[in-house]
């Protein structure tokens, strides 16, 4: 029988957890390696939007396009995370009810179906809401958990032969005299314990990440770290995902997550994703913004606030308007480094599809026509994960 090619996938948030089930799937031996937890960076401080591509249908389409296709392949395969609520676009001024044809415009030219919502309506659902709203788009949003995201995802690759070996840190990447990654050298942050990774190819799955880890093995990755502040609230004042009818901005979006209420977002650009303090000035500003939606968020007690670092794919822009979209480097024709490939950008709800994109990739460097799979089964239960087997 022939030996399976074996991969080592740098990274287990989202993006790497479904990289490993979609290699598994074609065939691969696959190791992750991931620093700390499985979904302990980016993926686990996201405020769990299943979008439906509505954000960005005017300003970014073609990751509009991409967020409702991945949005109802995830209500089919991992139904187990998603809390199916929908959500709303709402017009609170005139202003943004002048951004109305603009709206439906992009959502159809996404494929993103919206319906209008009169003001009675969205008052019947959303007591809460400000007794000026004027009206609102219903849009196929979502919300998600974060965690039971990544580890059915981990959960499905690792029942199917997938290693990962969590708080490992990449130390160093080798590259051999013919110019292709052959090793890592990686330390068990629990026991301090070094050794050495083999495997056919390496692939770097590390999100805001990608760009230092990228540099680890002498090539370079365009991607920018761009934080964003969310504050949760320990009460639930919509079952709806609520959004301003206009272009993305700052505290714009109110999710439903668990018990809790979670708004959205600052962006701005920082040199290092492990270092990016919470300003209260930020925060403060967000529950502002925030209130103009629902006015009872500033009598809520706060659960908490914290930050997350976006990977964005740098394109010269001011950081609004950098695209959503991701990229899939191949390292050997971009610079001459063999047996290494990056994913990153992209958003949670895409990451099927970027794991997709990077496997077709990756058989591709051993001629092996493998179609993805990821799209016909349903996700295992996240518990499994961490289920030991018993003789």
């Amino acid at each position: 029988m022939p030996q399976k090619p074996t991969a080592a996938i740098i990274g287990a948030g989202f993006t790497g957890c479904a990289l490993a089930y979609d290699l598994t799937l074609r065939g691969f031996s696959v190791t992750v390696l991931e620093r700390g937890e499985i979904c302990s960076g980016t993926s686990g401080r996201t405020h769990g939007l299943l979008h439906s591509g509505g954000r960005y249908c005017v300003n970014d389409p073609e990751a509009g396009q991409e967020c409702i296709q991945e949005n109802i392949i995830l209500r089919k395969i991992a139904k187990q995370c998603i809390e199916f609520n929908n959500g709303i676009f709402l017009a609170l001024s005139d202003e943004e009810l002048s951004f109305r044809n603009e709206f439906v415009k992009g959502a159809e030219k996404c494929g993103i179906s919206v319906r209008w919502m009169g003001k009675d309506e969205i008052v019947k659902h959303i007591p809460a809401i400000h007794p000026g709203v004027l009206g609102g788009y219903e849009v196929p949003d979502g919300a998600f958990d974060p965690l039971r995201l990544a580890l059915a995802f981990a959960a499905s690759a690792k029942n199917r032969g997938a290693v990962f070996l969590p708080f490992h840190q990449v130390e160093k990447i080798h590259v051999n005299g013919s110019s292709r990654v052959n090793s890592l050298s990686i330390t068990n942050r629990h026991t301090g314990q070094t050794s050495d990774l083999h495997a056919d190819i390496f692939i770097n799955a590390t999100g805001a990440w990608a760009g230092t880890v990228a540099k680890m093995a002498g090539v370079n990755v365009p991607v920018i770290p761009a934080p964003g502040v969310m504050v949760a609230f320990e009460q639930r004042l919509s079952d709806i995902v609520l959004n301003r009818l206009y272009y993305p901005g700052d505290g714009d979006i109110i999710i439903p997550q668990r018990r809790m209420s979670v708004i959205g977002t600052t962006s701005f650009e920082v040199e290092d994703a492990d270092y990016i303090p919470v300003y209260k000035e930020q925060v403060n500003s967000m529950i502002e913004r925030a209130a103009e939606i629902i006015p009872a968020l500033k009598n809520l007690k706060i659960r908490g606030s914290y930050m997350s670092a976006r990977p964005l794919i740098k394109t010269g822009t001011d950081i609004r308007s950098l695209s959503r979209t991701f990229k899939c480097f191949d390292h050997e024709v971009d610079q001459g480094l063999g047996g290494f490939i990056t994913i990153s950008g992209g958003k949670a709800t895409t990451c099927r599809i970027m794991a997709e994109k990077t496997a077709d990739l990756t058989c591709s460097k051993f001629n092996m026509k493998v179609p993805c799979q990821t799209t016909k089964f349903e996700l295992d239960s996240y518990r499994t994960y961490y289920q030991q087997k018993v003789l």
